[in-house]
């Protein structure tokens, strides 16, 4: 591919006399060789070593990924001492992603680092401010550290800023806020019913289950009831682990809600959420046994009074 030679001459030019290669192509090949585009063999090996040439050159992307190739071992020995420093670097650099994943390392004490959440609300601001439609994540993040945000307005702004970049988790945020009027949003179902969609859309399972409540109860002039759509966007969730929702589709399962009623079913799915720690699963299954346990002590009096099996008392719902 005549595409290929040009960008691997443009990679190797000069160093044979000791001047530097174009740092663009050097990042444009080593992205080749980590994803094995262009027909080439994935080769970390070459990946790291053309991002290391490139960050040399003060390439602020090149040295990003030559972080991430440390923290992870990829091409390179695993080393989270020189993955920090090349964070660093190339945070110093300007790449946003590289800010972002300084901040979240120092917040939270990650690689070896000890906590400073000083320093590490000042990188997710400066991350924050230049964020992209590549690089969101920092306007959400900077929402959880409450000493970063004056007020609710603000965290707003930031939601809606990472939001308006296509980012799930503040869409689903967003949809949150105008279901339940907070962070100063209106109740507003049709913005909250707007912004779940979109971030379901993308497979957010948090989403997917607000859509569910809203199919439950419907909201007049905005979206028909509708059970069947209920049970059917819970279950979404609930197929991707969401505690909650294995916890929806348990009760839509015991009650039948848009689904046919099927005890044995919610008990499973009950029991799935409650492998997760939810408390409301729990105690369903108890009451679920306490019923149960019910159920057998008058079936067992109505065999001794005659009234067989099919007394009203025993029937399941």
């Amino acid at each position: 591919m005549e595409g290929l030679k040009i960008i691997k001459r443009l990679a190797t030019t000069g160093i044979s006399i000791g001047k530097p290669a174009f740092a663009d192509a050097q990042f444009f090949l080593a992205n080749c060789y980590g994803n094995g585009s262009l027909g080439l063999q994935i080769d970390h090996d070459k990946a790291f070593n053309l991002y290391v040439q490139a960050s040399k050159q003060n390439h602020p992307s090149a040295t990003y990924r030559t972080a991430v190739c440390y923290e992870l071992g990829a091409g390179t020995k695993r080393d989270h001492g020189r993955a920090v420093q090349f964070y660093r670097k190339a945070a110093s650099l300007g790449d946003t992603a590289a800010m972002y994943k300084l901040g979240m390392v120092i917040l939270k004490g990650l690689l070896g680092q000890q906590s400073n959440p000083r320093e590490a609300i000042t990188w997710l601001k400066r991350a924050a401010d230049n964020a992209d439609e590549d690089n969101p994540h920092a306007c959400y993040e900077k929402t959880g550290v409450p000493s970063v945000i004056p007020d609710e307005g603000y965290a707003r702004e930031l939601f809606t800023q990472a939001a308006g970049y296509g980012y799930a988790p503040s869409q689903f945020k967003l949809g949150e806020c105008y279901e339940y009027g907070r962070l100063t949003c209106p109740v507003d179902p049709r913005r909250s019913i707007a912004w779940y969609t979109r971030a379901a859309e993308q497979g957010d399972s948090e989403s997917e289950l607000g859509l569910s409540g809203w199919y439950l109860t419907g909201s007049e002039g905005v979206l028909a009831q509708n059970d069947t759509e209920a049970y059917l966007w819970a279950r979404k969730a609930a197929d991707k682990g969401l505690a909650r929702a294995e916890y929806a589709v348990g009760y839509y399962s015991e009650v039948g809600i848009g689904v046919k009623q099927d005890l044995e079913e919610a008990r499973r799915w009950y029991l799935r959420s409650a492998a997760q720690g939810n408390h409301r699963a729990k105690k369903r299954l108890t009451d679920m046994k306490k019923l149960g346990a019910m159920r057998r002590v008058r079936h067992e009096r109505g065999r001794q009074n005659g009234q067989g099996i099919e007394d009203e008392n025993c029937k399941v719902m």
